[in-house]
């Protein structure tokens, strides 16, 4: 027996209303109640079933500079000058952590809400974007951190100085968060057809850190591995690393031809992140 509403046209059809590309700041300002729920989830539920907690927050930047202070500095012999060398480290890290904390909540936009973007329709991007925003609640617990210890050294004698470029430290921490947002929204669509990126995300973090001078100065890596030195260079981490330490400690150098190369790399990251985003989510829940 056939089906009489075989031939029958639909009265509506529902699909996705985002175009190939589309950022829509009106929309995202109309959901921005979700926004804020997607937020609170996001830091209310990382470490809901842990003993202890927030502290985690705490735990990790100190425990690792602590050990990059170990091998880096007292075992390999990095110099790092007139700044102690803990605070050096947490100094990159602080600022690194954020990077991989948006990158990692991002990855894994569509295979994690696949349940939610199933169900109802609201701008996508706006969990990714959640992600980013509640991740900087944990970069401001990680540099009250780093401001404690520097007043601490600081009162031991230590030559330390705030450089006056300090004032632009928000854009260099939102240049950050827009990179790993473009990088996040990328790898996130690639994963609903390879599920294998999600396995090389981790790895490519770990690699990533030694080749963004995270645990030594740019000039370190251009004197001693020239030939190696490209990598690091051509790394717009990198840059963005080495210019937070001459914000916050006023060591290194600032180059202004290798901030300008870094935005214009995250500003493309950002865009093509968001074309492939804004194409997968019209397909994703038929292949995740």
């Amino acid at each position: 027996m056939n089906n009489v509403n075989d031939n029958k046209d639909w009265l509506f059809e529902i699909t996705p209303k985002n175009k190939f590309f589309s950022l829509n700041f009106k929309e995202i300002w109309q959901y921005r109640d979700l926004l804020f729920l997607f937020v609170k989830r996001d830091v209310i539920t990382v470490y809901k079933q842990t003993v202890l907690g927030p502290l985690w927050y705490l735990i990790q930047p100190l425990f690792t500079s602590v050990t990059f202070t170990i091998i880096f500095n007292n075992v390999a012999g990095i110099n790092t000058g007139t700044v102690p060398p803990f605070l050096f480290n947490l100094a990159g890290i602080t600022v690194w952590n954020y990077f991989t904390a948006c990158l990692t909540g991002t990855s894994d936009t569509f295979k994690a809400n696949a349940s939610i973007f199933g169900k109802v329709y609201f701008p996508r991007i706006i969990t990714p974007l959640s992600v980013v925003i509640s991740n900087l609640l944990k970069f401001g617990i990680q540099f009250i951190i780093f401001i404690t210890f520097y007043i601490l050294y600081c009162f031991k004698g230590a030559s330390l100085a705030l450089s006056p470029l300090v004032l632009f430290f928000p854009v260099l921490i939102a240049v950050m968060g827009v990179l790993g947002l473009g990088l996040g929204m990328l790898i996130s669509s690639m994963v609903t057809k390879y599920r294998d990126f999600s396995y090389l995300v981790t790895f490519g973090i770990q690699l990533l850190m030694y080749l963004s001078a995270v645990m030594y100065p740019m000039e370190l890596i251009k004197n001693k591995i020239p030939a190696f030195g490209w990598l690091v260079e051509y790394n717009p981490l990198a840059y963005i690393i080495e210019t937070s330490r001459y914000m916050l400690l006023n060591v290194g150098e600032i180059s202004i031809l290798g901030l300008s190369y870094t935005l214009i790399v995250t500003i493309a990251i950002f865009f093509i992140g968001l074309l492939i985003f804004n194409r997968t989510e019209k397909s994703f829940i038929d292949t995740v």
